[in-house]
């Protein structure tokens, strides 16, 4: 593991680098309508939401405990999924959602409704620039999606013990190396994006802007209804689903960086991290395909406490033990988000970061993930080879939903045939290519 003082005399440098708070403060000052830090509002959930709450050591070990019950009654498959907005996440859409007066945020008319308001408000040619900026994310978007492949197969493989011949078990440097290529091409996406939305934010006229003013971050109810469907009528020649999702997700998450802040860029969910363990297919597989579903905000807490406490002591003891193991890595992880989320909101001032920097940010970010994710990979793995029959009964139930998706993976929430899955060698401690890597 690495120590304190290499991470923390890293990310001071990133710090130093990326701009003092008067920077900060600079980029946009927040006007009274729409600040992050207001109280939370009527019939708001869980209007405490922030990274305090996020980083606390009671969230984050109820979710890696979610992430638990999903991966150790799962497989592969489902482990597989993952919503598009959890990728290049660095533009305040995730906070939005978490903060929505309404109580809307997990509620597929919200994204519905603010990505059909920003397409009906920009003009033919703003709407172009998003419509080229899609086609270019869609190949970038699967790529992301197939490099998380071997992260999952190899934990599971793992958990398993049913390793490739000639390899002794997983590799804590392999895969922090694999993650800093993973996020790598995260940050170099989240660079393109920011560059479009700086230049689109430009072009608005004063008409264009006043109307933005209106819909409050924040608070699904100031923005006007529009049908779902809205949003398809302004992209006729989309050629994919990967290209539509694209098209929608840059329509929403303009609105929520040219409205928002640098402390709602860096804001992440706890659920973030060490993605590749099945929770977002627990808690999201029931909303897709509809109109109007609230995903549970108190899923994952709930779910986490059941896990906890079906656990025999010693076995809590090993998956507690977790929160101390990632402490340092994570306080990186928050550091690293901020450095990239004041260096991306830069291009507003006509500024804005190199893409070599932003990849060196993504790096380092990709390795403390991780760190993150072999933390939870191997302490699933101890839990799993000491429970018993009547315990695997008692999480199944818990689960409450079954799961058959061995024959089939996902690129994102589309499922896809996944007839052989990738080589895992190179993050097992494959001793006859130890640093080979695809």
């Amino acid at each position: 593991m690495r120590s304190t003082i290499l991470i923390s005399s890293l990310i001071f440098a990133l710090l130093s680098q990326s701009g003092s708070a008067q920077e900060e403060r600079q980029l946009r000052p927040p006007r009274p309508d729409d600040r992050n830090d207001r109280p939370p509002g009527p019939g708001r959930q869980g209007g405490g939401y922030n990274l305090e709450q996020a980083t606390s050591d009671r969230a984050q070990l109820n979710t890696i405990a979610f992430n638990g019950l999903a991966f150790l009654t799962g497989d592969r498959g489902a482990a597989s999924f993952i919503p598009p907005g959890k990728v290049a996440d660095f533009f305040g859409f995730q906070y939005m959602r978490d903060v929505d007066a309404a109580g809307k945020g997990h509620n597929p008319m919200f994204l519905d409704r603010i990505a059909g308001n920003v397409m009906r408000l920009l003009t033919d040619a703003q709407r172009a620039t998003f419509m080229a900026e899609a086609r270019n994310e869609a190949v970038k978007l699967e790529s992301l999606a197939r490099m998380r492949l071997p992260l999952v197969a190899a934990f599971y493989q793992e958990c398993s013990g049913d390793l490739p011949m000639g390899c002794k078990g997983l590799n804590l440097a392999a895969v922090q190396a694999y993650g800093a290529d993973l996020f790598e091409a995260d940050a170099a996406l989240a660079w393109h994006r920011a560059r479009i939305f700086a230049s689109v934010a430009k072009s608005l006229s004063q008409d264009q802007r006043r109307t933005l003013g209106r819909w409050r971050f924040g608070d699904f109810r100031s923005w006007p209804e529009v049908d779902r469907d809205t949003f398809r009528e302004f992209n006729p020649q989309a050629h994919s689903k990967l290209e539509s999702v694209a098209f929608m997700t840059l329509a929403s998450e303009f609105f929520s960086w040219v409205a928002g802040s640098v402390e709602a860029d860096t804001y992440f969910c706890p659920e973030r991290h060490g993605t590749y363990f099945g929770g977002f297919y627990l808690k999201d597989m029931p909303a897709m395909g509809q109109k109007n579903f609230d995903i549970s905000t108190a899923l994952t807490g709930d779910s986490g406490a059941a896990f906890l406490d079906a656990l025999k002591p010693a076995q809590r003891a090993r998956l507690t033990r977790v929160i101390e193991e990632q402490r340092n890595a994570l306080q990186g992880i928050v550091a690293v988000r901020r450095a990239m989320a004041l260096r991306l909101r830069s291009f507003l001032t006509g500024t804005g970061p190199t893409e070599a920097e932003l990849r060196t940010l993504g790096r380092e970010y990709g390795r403390l993930d991780g760190e993150l994710a072999f933390l939870y990979a191997t302490a699933f793995r101890d839990i799993a080879r000491t429970m018993d029959g009547p315990q695997k009964a008692r999480l199944q139930a818990l689960r409450g939903q079954p799961c058959q998706e061995q024959g089939s993976g996902f690129l994102y929430s589309d499922r896809i045939p996944m007839p052989r899955w990738p080589d895992t060698s190179f993050l097992l401690g494959d001793a006859r290519q130890p640093t080979a890597r695809p």
